[in-house]
């Protein structure tokens, strides 16, 4: 078991270390969601299974607060409404959960912060095409090379790896990151 523990410590570790290349990538999606905010926008987050408890995780951050007291940020996970979730599987496809809720909700200047590990999920790609045709700016958090939405998403933050844990480990730390800086940007006078 030891072997295996400190196996995955490094592993990580090594995948952090190599997202450092993403340092100036980062920079810019917290720009552009600093200057989303600023302008009365809202962010939006989406993805399946743990980048849906990600998408999640971040919305609770940017609303409440990550380390600091300040003004509530407004972010909605479109991975949390079952009825919404339910009906749109049912009635249309499971492909569609993201994409209606865009049409519905997305506004132009919105930022969307689409999640996927593989890079290749339907229905992220589907939220995606919906959230850009009604013009707002795109990050995504992707794996494995990014798949399909590296090529449609404004700034890519792709953690080169292609075990699911190792991209989602890289994938809090990013967002950590990002909930950090929005909020010592939005602080500034």
């Amino acid at each position: 078991m030891k072997k295996i523990i400190e196996k995955s410590f490094l592993d990580s570790a090594g995948i952090i270390k190599k997202s450092l290349t993403l340092s100036t990538k980062i920079e810019t999606a917290v720009e552009m969601i600093c200057d989303c905010i600023r302008n009365g926008h809202v962010v939006y987050l989406f993805g399946n299974g743990g980048s849906a408890a990600d998408a999640q995780h971040i919305a609770a951050e940017l609303i409440g607060r990550y380390k600091m007291e300040r003004n509530s940020i407004p972010a909605i996970s479109l991975s949390t409404d079952t009825s919404i979730l339910t009906s749109i599987s049912n009635d249309y496809s499971f492909s569609k959960i993201f994409s209606r809720q865009c049409d519905a909700l997305v506004n132009e200047d919105d930022v969307i912060i689409a999640i996927s590990t593989s890079g290749n999920s339907k229905n992220v790609i589907n939220g995606v095409i919906t959230a850009k045709k009604k013009k707002a700016k795109i990050v995504g958090l992707l794996g494995n090379n990014g798949g399909k939405l590296k090529k449609i998403v404004d700034i890519p933050l792709t953690v080169e790896s292609n075990s699911t844990a190792r991209i989602q480990e890289v994938h809090r730390v990013i967002y950590h990151i990002i909930c950090e800086l929005v909020e010592i940007e939005l602080m500034k006078k």
